[in-house]
């Protein structure tokens, strides 16, 4: 269902969301402070929600948003910069007719419950972006990616990679193998029961193998982690009631129980063949995202995320479409350690009681031993209803963290690593930050090295770019 907007926003990031943000074209962006490193080269792109309302109304959930992507293309020590709404089918007609019609994540059609019967929901391609070598994909994991042009970030329509049908859904987290350059990802489609579909790509996309597995309920998978020679899932005691969402008489979201007696199901699978390894069921959590993952010498993985004690971030997650959020939902990171052969925990330890998010490695340590974690994280003493506001580099060596100071009412973006070609054990960490005092929005370069020190440089976006989820960097 839909929400009247509430003019009533007074966190200081809700003027970030307030309006529907404005597209621009290619534009040279001008710099704030510091300069643009010459060896900087290479295109930042960010997605997320950027309309959450149309007419009278607001989405049912953060969500639910239109997508919209944001590239930054550096060379030479200057940036150009164009944000563009994915022109999905459902955005299209929606902008045609200045009203909410389809349901999503969070909210079900609009319209009667016969107007409502039968109405699929609109893929609003706003979670995750993947760079391919002649296209860019923008991700929702309930269906197929959009291709965009890399360059323009024209939108050419959906994409089926040489081998998906159209009914399964894509990911929005897909894993990219820095050696081979192959892709993972995976999908979950629902029926009498919850399929878990995993796909092995070329590094152009294209599909070369997949692989099924029957879940033990019908849960929601967002995200999984590759770590080494593996492909690890950690399945959430989460239970879902298919016959309201097929009516059109409730959302996903609100269809979703939290059920932990069902404890969480680890599954294992050869990241080569994509063959089931193992599976277990161990104490119940949630979590929306991995970090990374290895194999150690003892044969064992060892992997971290970001874990959350129930479900209640996603009723957080809600509340930030409206600009009000009253719900305590502490995500935190840990790292486990586990018997690939048996799906058996061998360790667990909380590695950060800091409130954190959107943990990321360099991309040429996906996969392997990485030393250093970049998250989004909270200011000590935050309230944990805030969004996040600073930056990290978590040192697994020395057990610290190096944290930005951004300032009072700056709320970044989850960090990304861009490596610096000229030196390979050293890269920048860039983010797009929402200045609330301001209300404007900015890209901020720091040094990987140095994320406690000045940025590197700071440059004006040319109008807000709302908080979104997640990005890439293509160099």
């Amino acid at each position: 269902m839909t929400t009247t907007i509430s003019n009533s926003k007074s966190a200081s990031w809700a003027k970030a969301i307030a309006k529907p943000a404005k597209e621009f074209p290619l534009t040279n962006l001008s710099t704030i402070s510091g300069k643009i490193p010459t060896n900087l080269k290479g295109s930042l792109y960010r997605n997320g929600p950027a309309r959450l309302e149309r007419g009278e109304f607001i989405v049912g959930h953060w969500f639910d948003g239109d997508g919209a992507i944001l590239a930054v293309h550096f060379a030479d020590g200057q940036a150009r910069a164009t944000y563009r709404y994915v022109q999905t089918e459902g955005y299209l007609i929606e902008e045609k007719a200045n009203k909410l019609i389809f349901g999503n994540y969070g909210m079900t059609a609009t319209g009667s419950w016969l107007h409502r019967f039968g109405k699929s929901s609109k893929n609003v391609a706003n979670t995750s972006v993947l760079a391919l070598p002649d296209k860019l994909l923008a991700l929702w994991e309930g269906g197929l990616p959009h291709a965009l042009d890399l360059e323009t970030l024209e939108t050419y329509g959906l994409e089926n990679l040489e081998g998906l049908q159209k009914h399964l859904p894509y990911s929005a987290h897909p894993k990219r193998d820095p050696q081979s350059g192959e892709i993972f990802n995976f999908g979950v489609s629902y029926g009498k029961d919850a399929t878990l579909h995993i796909y092995r790509s070329d590094r152009h996309g294209n599909l070369i193998t997949k692989n099924q597995t029957i879940l033990t309920g019908l849960s929601m998978i967002h995200d999984f982690v590759l770590a080494g020679d593996y492909l690890i899932f950690c399945v959430p005691p989460l239970r879902m009631n298919p016959l309201p969402v097929l009516l059109n008489l409730k959302s996903y979201s609100d269809s979703l129980d939290w059920k932990p007696e069902e404890g969480t199901e680890i599954l294992v699978f050869d990241r080569h063949n994509l063959e089931l390894v193992s599976r277990n069921i161990v104490e119940p959590w949630f979590q929306w995202h991995f970090g990374n993952g290895y194999s150690d010498r003892d044969g064992n993985v060892v992997f971290d995320l970001i874990r959350y004690e129930d479900f209640t971030t996603n009723q957080f997650l809600k509340e930030v479409a409206s600009g009000h959020t009253k719900t305590k939902a502490q995500g935190t990171f840990w790292q486990m350690r586990l018997n690939p052969k048996t799906g058996e925990f061998l360790e667990t330890a909380q590695l950060m009681d800091r409130g954190s998010e959107f943990p990321i490695v360099a991309p040429a340590e996906v996969g392997q031993f990485s030393r250093y974690t970049y998250l989004s994280v909270r200011k000590s003493a935050t309230p944990q209803t805030e969004l996040f506001n600073a930056i990290a580099r978590y040192d697994r060596q020395t057990n610290t963290l190096a944290e930005t100071d951004l300032g009072t009412n700056c709320y970044p973006m989850e960090p990304i690593f861009a490596p610096d070609l000229t030196r390979p054990d050293r890269g920048y960490v860039i983010t797009v930050v929402f200045d609330g005092d301001r209300e404007s929005s900015e890209v901020w370069v720091f040094d990987s090295d140095r994320l406690d020190s000045e940025p590197v440089c700071r440059l004006a976006l040319p109008s807000i770019v709302p908080m979104g989820f997640h990005g890439t960097w293509r160099s």
